[in-house]
């Protein structure tokens, strides 16, 4: 009897273990991105600082740099993804980064040093599917179909009755969708990074049932589902 009270106190704990481990996992898979979005892209202010900074965006996005030149010599530097760039002041001018691996990434820019964090996206109105679950939604439920690429992508070949709003310009021009709150959306690009953004968006802007293709039109068009042009 003794032996099977230690069994039992041992399973409880193995349990509480792993449901410990699990909330922290979602609990940093939740955690909100730094910065702010701006047509389509993330920006990220750095100012100086004593001691790391440390940042967290979503996979996908397309990340910005705002800085004052008291950072010293703006000098972008993330060893791990291959960057090395010297960055100039002012959006207009910034060029952007695409965050397509999930990771925690060290950076540096002037004398600012600190870690990017990037996670998954989640959110309860929000998920992902592949080509072929892709299909059979549009199938089964006849969704609108957003394309956030480019207006020469789109023209390239696009699915099926798919509307047009760049990512670039989906903030501005979210009250085109206002009517589909709360209907199923697709979203889709060319290989799932701007559909997360433009996911984010939507989701941010009360719309309650959206879906992202995860590798875009890329996937779509290799597992053989029609394009129109």
């Amino acid at each position: 009897m003794q032996s099977f009270k230690v069994f039992v106190i041992l399973i409880g704990f193995i349990i509480l273990t792993g449901l410990s481990g699990a909330s922290a996992d979602t609990g940093m898979e939740n955690e909100p991105a730094s910065g702010s979005l701006v047509q389509g892209y993330r920006i990220l202010s750095i100012e100086p600082s004593v001691g790391d900074v440390h940042l967290v965006v979503y996979r996908g996005d397309y990340i910005k740099f705002d800085f004052k030149t008291t950072i010293g010599d703006p000098i972008l530097k993330i060893p791990e993804l291959s960057i090395e760039q010297t960055l100039a002041t002012g959006l207009d001018n910034a060029p952007y980064f695409k965050m397509k691996s999930m990771g925690r990434f060290r950076f540096s820019l002037g004398n600012v040093t600190g870690n990017i964090q990037v996670i998954e996206y989640k959110q309860p109105h929000y998920r992902e599917i592949e080509a072929g679950e892709a299909a059979k939604f549009l199938q089964n439920l006849n969704p609108l179909v957003l394309d956030v690429r480019t207006h020469a992508e789109f023209n390239s070949g696009h699915l099926k009755n798919a509307i047009l709003i760049p990512v670039q310009e989906l903030q501005k021009r979210v009250g085109e969708l206002s009517e589909y709150k709360h209907s199923d959306i697709l979203i889709y690009c060319a290989t799932g990074n701007r559909s997360t953004v433009a996911s984010k968006i939507l989701v941010d802007k009360g719309f309650k049932r959206i879906v992202n293709m995860r590798y875009g039109i890329s996937q779509w068009a290799k597992s053989g589902y029609p394009i129109v042009k």
